[in-house]
């Protein structure tokens, strides 16, 4: 890996850090303020959630026309906001479990960053089948609240599990790619790519702990 490379990957971990740092801080007090508890009762969550999807909708399809620092402020806006909505996740699961998925999310996301930025082969048709599988599973997920199965429920958490561990190898080779175009905008581009993996870390994240995190007493 040259200089180049070595900078837009210091800098797109950085701020997927610091990403993942303002989402904790933000739902950990939250949660602690009571906040959390407000925003349940009045459907406040629900406004929360309508915001991050503006903001991510804006950071995706303006992404190219935006200057980074606008772009920069776009992510830090929906890590706050989701760190809002996360903060449910202290009240259902105890903390020291969240804490245990936490860095098992963490080893696991760095094995499959590793294996997606030393895979030399061009993995861009992967997304022909990750992403329309996902979007199933979104589906399925959506009409399942109403069904209400528990065993289905369970099994397209496990598929969405495995999907992004695909998405996430995915990504991390689709920015070794992307930071070796010389045409692209490197301002830019690594706050796009700390937003990807940023969103692969937290989905593997909370569907570890639907499976695994251990409900409060």
């Amino acid at each position: 890996m040259d200089n180049t490379q070595n900078r837009f990957f210091a800098k797109t971990f950085f701020w997927m850090f610091l990403g993942l740092l303002g989402t904790a801080l933000i739902s950990w007090y939250t949660y602690t303020s009571g906040l959390c508890i407000e925003l349940a009762t009045s459907g406040g969550f629900a406004v929360v959630a309508i915001i991050e999807l503006i903001a991510v909708l804006v950071f995706s399809f303006l992404f190219r026309k935006l200057s980074p620092t606008v772009v920069g402020i776009l992510y830090f806006i929906y890590a706050f906001l989701n760190g809002i909505s996360l903060s449910s996740i202290f009240v259902i699961y105890d903390i020291t479990s969240i804490g245990f998925i936490f860095l098992i999310t963490a080893a696991l996301f760095g094995i499959l960053a590793f294996i997606g930025y030393k895979t030399e082969k061009d993995l861009s048709n992967w997304s022909t089948i990750l992403f329309p599988t996902l979007l199933v599973g979104i589906i399925a997920s959506i009409i399942n609240l109403f069904i209400g199965n528990t065993i289905l429920d369970i099994g397209i958490t496990w598929v969405t599990l495995i999907l992004f561990f695909g998405i996430t190898i995915y990504d991390m080779n689709k920015l070794k790619m992307l930071s070796e175009d010389e045409s692209l905008n490197k301002d830019k581009l690594y706050i796009y790519g700390a937003m990807q993996l940023y969103l692969d870390f937290i989905n593997i994240f909370l569907k570890l702990l639907r499976i695994f995190g251990k409900s409060r007493d």
